[in-house]
């Protein structure tokens, strides 16, 4: 199944797929854990279609998709900037959202993705990469860890009214 997932890089023409896939994925992983009302405000203030197609147009934002049977199946944002301060004046890369369509969760989607997002900070000579996972999405830190991540510290992530704690994990990068 696994040889059957194209990856490419996303281009503006991708936008609207991503923004749906990306608000279908976060409702499908989150809304049986938060309350209709916090999922709502979260999705209609922060995680609005019009949002996401926004962070697609913007250069320091990058995206890979990956299609399965022409199906979308998955998408890895990327993005360089801001990082926390335990990792202040190192050279990093974010992985700031990394999902699957829950139709192609174990089907090797999010190992090529994971593997792409290596790859290309690999490529930007990162020597650290680095991501945001809530402390309860056992199922996405058990992934992350098999990658060697490790925990670093934490940070508070506002889902509508209710403020949840999200672990920062980091990898080292060989070159």
């Amino acid at each position: 199944m696994e040889d059957n997932i194209i990856l490419r890089l996303a281009t503006e023409d991708d936008a609207g797929l991503i923004a749906d896939l990306s608000r279908q994925t976060f409702l499908d992983t989150f809304a049986a854990d938060n309350t209709v009302e916090n999922m709502d405000k979260f999705m209609t203030r922060q995680f609005s279609r019009e949002k996401l197609i926004d962070e697609v147009r913007q250069p320091w934002h990058v995206f890979f998709l990956a299609m399965l049977n022409e199906r979308p199946a998955g998408y890895v944002k990327m993005r360089e900037g801001a990082v926390p301060l335990m990792l202040a004046g190192q050279s990093c890369i974010e992985i700031a959202r990394i999902y699957s369509a829950t139709e192609m969760i174990g089907k090797g989607v999010g190992k090529k993705l994971m593997q792409a997002a290596i790859d290309f900070a690999g490529r930007k000579q990162k020597k650290v990469i680095w991501l945001g996972v809530w402390e309860r999405n056992q199922r996405a830190i058990d992934f992350y860890l098999k990658w060697g991540f490790e925990k670093i510290g934490e940070q508070t992530f506002l889902l509508g009214d209710d403020p949840q704690t999200d672990w920062l994990m980091m990898k080292e990068l060989r070159h």
